[in-house]
């Protein structure tokens, strides 16, 4: 069952799963006309493809451990780490160990 987007003024969490995780599926917290705020859950091993989206997002590794590449550049992201990225650079992300990541998309043009 999808979890509920958040509405306006309302309280949802991003405090790590810990063990919940792996039975915990990726899930949007928010979309709205301007932004989206996913919590990505991805499991040692798993992978998210390379990929692009038009507008700019931020990454923030709540859990685990994630490597996290854009062109040349590879990051090894660990709990409290967060990142930046300008629309449209291609990236993709591999968990290094089970990983909650927070990330958040902005959907208005640039």
């Amino acid at each position: 069952m999808a979890q509920p987007h958040l509405q306006s003024g309302q309280i949802g969490s991003v405090l790590p799963l810990g063990e919940a995780m792996k039975k915990t599926p990726s899930y949007a917290l928010l979309k709205a006309k301007q932004l989206e705020v996913i919590r990505l859950v991805l499991l040692a091993g798993k992978s998210m493809p390379e990929h692009q989206v038009s507008g700019e997002i931020t990454v923030q590794c709540l859990e685990g451990e994630v490597e996290f590449r854009s062109g040349s550049e590879v990051h090894v992201m660990h709990g409290g780490d967060f990142l930046h990225l300008d629309g449209r650079a291609p990236h993709s992300l591999i968990a290094q160990k089970n990983a909650s990541v927070l990330l958040t998309i902005c959907l208005a043009p640039a």
